[in-house]
């Protein structure tokens, strides 16, 4: 008999179908049988019917490391590509999470006083994804949707889970959240954050831990001032230049795929490309980067290079000027009127016209790799299949009929 779709457990009260009898033959409510078994005989035909059409072994095949396009675009087509440095030619590991973490945490106890029991706390790698909202007034973390609804299940105060009916009751009744509340691309609201960068994992984590401190502890916070404190201290481990010298100090530790990053690079170019590069961090950190992963040459490879560049300001900023750095990283004083292919800028250009958007998402590795699991295309077809059992039943409306359609529901439910 075909198996049962994994998350549903058995149920005793369901009737089955007679062994080997189609069920083409099993009687419908019109011919005198009683609704709950035709219903369960429809859903036992279906269930066949899901694992015949899908056979052991079945997949996807997607290939996690693609690119993938929301907007399809020719490659081909494209002939100036920019990069920025951070987490794009440059991929850090996990181990910098933790270091960032660790700083922001001792930042806290040393120069804001906060308590020395967190030092007991430390990074948790799987706690946090990016995309996830925080609202400062009520210290929850949670994952909202693009029409602006908080994703039941998904909320955290601290390190703990908030039920779904507490969440429903702090907004008044409802999941949604307003724009003018919200800030991220669409809103600038003052009460609900967005995380949107790899750098916010750890600060995520180090502001759940604080608050799972503070509640556990009994102690009494100011939610915006604990929230600012966090994100000041997050701040100075990158303003301060912490991160800059923790990287130059071990690339083997914390810079990987260097070699992918020349071959894209190299095969850009040998197609005629221009490339240039743009990134908030100073010159002298990109420097060593690059020619760890690149060579000595790397500059090369580019038209203009970008350094310092403050964004997202700088993109929308007129006032600020272009400075010209020597190799040695030093400002320059003289006027710049043109850019010139081989040098290096800080600050100010506008960047508008035709551009597209590619970012790199290593998040969706393990996510395209569970899509391509047998498990998953099977409770994807039988969700679908369920769902139209589900809308071609609903007329039964009696007390047992209503039953049984709602365990199908709780149990799509446990799919989703």
């Amino acid at each position: 008999p075909p198996q049962s779709v994994p998350g549903r457990a058995r149920r005793a009260a369901e009737p089955s179908p007679a062994a080997g009898s189609p069920l083409s033959s099993q009687p419908s409510p019109a011919e005198g049988a009683d609704t709950k078994s035709y219903l369960w005989a429809r859903y036992h035909e279906m269930k066949k019917l899901v694992y015949d059409l899908l056979p052991p072994g079945v997949c996807n095949l997607l290939n996690p490391a693609a690119i993938y396009a929301n907007n399809e675009i020719s490659l081909r087509d494209v002939e100036i590509y920019g990069f920025d440095y951070d987490y794009t030619l440059a991929q850090y590991s996990n181990l910098l999470h933790s270091m960032i973490f660790n700083t922001a945490r001792d930042i806290l106890i040393e120069q804001y006083k906060y308590p020395e029991g967190l030092k007991k706390y430390d990074y948790l790698p799987g706690f946090a994804i990016r995309g996830l909202h925080y609202d400062v007034q009520k210290s929850l973390l949670m994952k909202i949707d693009a029409f602006h609804y908080v994703q039941l299940g998904t909320a955290y105060r601290g390190l703990k889970p908030v039920p779904d009916e507490e969440v429903i009751e702090l907004y008044g009744g409802t999941q949604h959240i307003p724009l003018y509340q919200m800030s991220d691309f669409y809103g600038k609201g003052p009460s609900i954050k967005q995380f949107m960068d790899i750098f916010s994992l750890p600060e995520m984590t180090l502001l759940s831990s604080v608050i799972d401190y503070f509640i556990n502890h009994g102690i009494e916070f100011d939610q915006v001032h604990l929230y600012k404190d966090i994100s000041d201290a997050i701040k100075d481990v990158h303003v301060k230049g912490m991160m800059y010298k923790w990287i130059e100090k071990d690339m083997e530790k914390y810079i990987l795929h260097g070699d992918e990053t020349y071959a894209v690079l190299n095969r850009l170019v040998n197609l005629n490309k221009k490339l240039f590069l743009i990134t908030n961090s100073p010159f002298s950190f990109v420097d060593k980067g690059m020619k760890h992963m690149v060579g000595k040459n790397w500059r090369d490879l580019f038209d203009m290079v970008i350094v310092q560049a403050d964004k997202p300001t700088f993109f929308t900023d007129r006032r600020k000027p272009f400075r010209k750095l020597d190799d040695k990283g030093s400002l320059q004083w003289d006027k710049i009127n043109k850019l010139e292919k081989g040098k290096i800028y800080k600050q100010d250009l506008m960047l508008r016209h035709g551009w597209r958007t590619g970012a790199i998402v290593p998040e969706l590795e393990p996510e395209i790799r569970i899509i391509n699991t047998e498990q998953y295309m099977h409770s994807l077809t039988w969700q679908q299949a369920l769902t139209g059992l589900l809308e071609r039943m609903q007329m039964y409306q009696d007390a047992e009929s209503k039953q049984v359609l709602l365990e199908w529901m709780q149990e799509r439910q446990e799919i989703r």
